[in-house]
């Protein structure tokens, strides 16, 4: 459970970022901006990997013996990704007026790493569908969450949350790796 857990922070961490730049770029306060955003990206950061997870099923029967390193390698590259972002330029300036289609766009965007990802769901010792809720659930309460920390803080915390999740990503995957490689 834990590594869904972990998996669901990390997963979470572009949303964050998003959402701290609209908190932002708002500049104050805004309870229905923040439940938005939460919505938006929870639902889309939990139904993208429930997605994955049932397309990597049919795959699973070819690639049975090399699993534990396409998981590897999907997480090594989307926490990479992750990784990369967390050093170009903020998100909240490039950010329009904030709109249901800007939002829904935003949450695609940033949870199409999840649908990947979603391919791992597979090695964990929980059900696809807790999996599933446990990130949405996770990812609307930070994407809640950071559109107040933006009002506050800025922009400041989008780079060190988008390298926080790479990070986490490479982690879970290296382990993955490591466990079934029997190293240990």
């Amino acid at each position: 459970m834990l590594e869904v857990i972990l998996l669901a922070v990390a997963l979470s961490m572009d949303a964050f970022a998003v959402s701290v730049g609209l908190g932002a770029k708002n500049g104050r306060p805004a309870l229905g901006l923040a439940v938005k955003s939460g919505l938006y990206f929870g639902v889309f950061q939990g139904l993208m990997p429930l997605i994955g997870y049932f397309a990597g099923l049919g795959f699973l029967e070819y690639i049975q013996h090399i699993d534990h390193w396409v998981a590897f390698i999907l997480l090594a590259l989307i926490g990479g990704k992750m990784i990369y972002e967390s050093f170009s330029e903020e998100i909240g300036e490039d950010l329009a007026a904030v709109t249901n289609r800007m939002l829904l766009l935003l949450a695609i965007a940033t949870s199409i790493d999840a649908l990947a990802a979603g391919f791992t769901l597979s090695f964990f010792d929980l059900s696809p569908l807790i999996s599933v809720l446990l990130i949405g659930a996770t990812t609307f309460l930070f994407s809640f969450a950071g559109v107040y920390i933006g009002v506050t803080s800025g922009t400041y915390l989008e780079s060190k949350a988008e390298l926080a999740g790479g990070l986490i990503l490479i982690g879970i995957g290296s382990k993955i790796l490591v466990q079934h490689l029997g190293w240990i």
